[in-house]
């Protein structure tokens, strides 16, 4: 029963407030074990596993010139930097196949969410579905879509993909932001990248190689969580005895 506090605002019930974290509970629990099958699928062409993620970039620029090495000095980069705006990495990856498609853009927008899900749809143009593993940000939906390339075009690309939602606390399940942090140590490390025509070269070197040598992401893998699955963070934990290590395969 709903009662007003002081104020004159609706309050629920303490047992009516934990009924309703329950069920969130419930709700990301069935993300996660959703996440966790579909990552543990046998490789199937037809219908391929492909996990995706976005990193934002700061580009920069050293403020003086550094040191380059020379016999007995190492080289030396000034502390300072000039800002020169952001970009987006959009890490796309098919885990198992060990296929890339990373590619930098200017911002992670609707639009460029939408262009990045055509590009995955070219790529595999023969499956019959394409299993897309992502978090669940604003932006990933299929109004993305159809504001960009139009109701009808819009809602023909969505269909070629099942859709698998991370839960709110376990984004760390997808493969994609392994395939980030392998990009920023690799690619990205300690340079400083001052514009997006840089960046995207230094993506597309990247990502060729990635690519060429079959790089695969090691999906979540073990047992199923016995007992209760806690709400928020500790969700985590309990995911944790059955997702054992993720990780970059080096091969």
């Amino acid at each position: 029963m709903d009662i007003l506090d002081e104020s004159g605002v609706e309050r629920v019930e303490g047992h009516e407030q934990e009924e309703a974290k329950s069920i969130h509970a419930g709700a990301e629990v069935a993300r996660m074990d959703d996440v966790l099958d579909t990552l543990a699928q046998p490789a199937d062409a037809s219908e391929p596993v492909v996990a995706l993620d976005e990193r934002p970039v700061v580009l920069r620029d050293p403020a003086r010139p550094g040191r380059p090495a020379s016999p007995g000095r190492m080289a030396c980069q000034d502390y300072e930097y000039v800002r020169r705006g952001t970009a987006n990495v959009f890490c796309i990856v098919e885990p198992k196949a060990g296929r890339h498609l990373t590619y930098a853009t200017p911002n992670g927008t609707a639009k460029q969410f939408a262009q990045a899900l055509r590009r995955i749809a070219q790529r595999y143009r023969s499956a019959r579905t394409i299993h897309l593993v992502m978090d669940n940000l604003n932006t990933h939906r299929e109004n993305s879509l159809c504001t960009t390339f139009g109701g009808d075009a819009g809602r023909e690309l969505w269909s070629r993909f099942t859709v698998h939602y991370t839960p709110k606390h376990g984004s760390w399940l997808n493969p994609a932001e392994n395939e980030a942090s392998l990009w920023s140590r690799e690619c990205l490390g300690r340079l400083r990248i001052g514009s997006l025509s840089e960046l995207r070269r230094r993506t597309s070197l990247w990502n060729k190689d990635a690519h060429r040598r079959r790089r695969k992401v090691r999906s979540p893998r073990g047992g199923r969580p016995v007992g209760g699955h806690p709400a928020g963070l500790q969700a985590k934990d309990a995911t944790t005895r059955r997702a054992g290590s993720v990780g970059i395969s080096p091969t």
